[in-house]
């Protein structure tokens, strides 16, 4: 029950860690419970970079601002991901889906729902929030101790075959067992994304890991110790909502939705 109640309580760590290394035991502990994913015949295709050294976590800290800043700026991020935003309880409470966009800057306030469309991009231009965005990513991944770089091995990682399905798969199964025991280490875990939106600066990235020509990098995580508490961002969401099981469930076949 403990390890259902862990994994129901999982969390996304939107905020800043506490500047404490992260222990070897727990690096380590990490790392057992990803090898103990399932993957396809036992493959285990799955490898992993831990990033601890100051310099390197400030490179990647900075393509991660520059990243943000360059995606708000040009309204790539909004028009990508625009069909996740809700902008209200109610239509949070109805879709149970998405991001709930309930923490703004005073002035873009008026505009909650104005605030991606070109006028509102705009808006945010002039006051400077794409800078401001970039530099609060930025700020996060600099203050993280660690960053898990996971990539996937080319000779299991083959996209367009089966083989590049169950690589990835097994990826993610390794990933979420991470995710599901960073809370029980009193730890917090967050994607490192907006890197991965840019081809020249995730390849940045890949440069300065120095990752060879027969490995893949699939994503970078930042993880670090949580505080008691800590300031919310100048924008931020809520993703608490889950689907209904009739939204997403159906029974001995598609058409017939399972009741809560």
């Amino acid at each position: 029950m403990e390890l259902i109640e862990g994994m129901l309580a999982r969390r996304t760590t939107n905020g800043l860690f506490r500047p404490d290394p992260v222990s070897r035991e727990h690096q380590h502990l990490l790392m057992r419970v990803a090898q103990a994913a399932p993957s396809h015949f036992n493959s285990q295709p799955w490898r992993f970079v831990l990033i601890e050294n100051p310099q390197t976590i400030a490179r990647v800290a900075d393509i991660a601002g520059q990243s943000m800043t360059e995606l708000i700026d040009a309204g790539v991020f909004f028009e990508r991901y625009r069909r996740y935003f809700r902008f209200s309880e109610q239509e949070m409470d109805e879709r149970r889906d998405g991001i709930h966009i309930d923490r703004l800057p005073g002035p873009l306030k008026p505009f909650t729902r104005q605030v991606f469309s070109d006028a509102g991009l705009k808006l945010m231009r002039q006051l400077g929030v794409p800078k401001k965005l970039g530099e609060d990513n930025r700020k996060l991944v600099a203050g993280s101790p660690l960053l898990l770089a996971a990539l996937l091995d080319k000779s299991e990682y083959r996209p367009g075959e089966l083989s590049g399905f169950y690589s990835v798969f097994g990826l993610g199964a390794a990933m979420e067992n991470i995710w599901n025991a960073v809370g029980a280490l009193g730890m917090g875990i967050q994607f490192v994304s907006t890197p991965m939106e840019i081809p020249r600066h995730w390849q940045a990235i890949q440069t300065l890991l120095n990752v060879p020509d027969d490995l893949e990098l699939m994503a970078v995580y930042r993880l670090g110790y949580l505080p008691e508490e800590t300031a919310r961002p100048s924008i931020d969401w809520s993703s608490r909502h889950r689907k209904r099981l009739g939204q997403f469930v159906h029974r001995e076949a598609w058409g017939q939705p399972e009741q809560d």
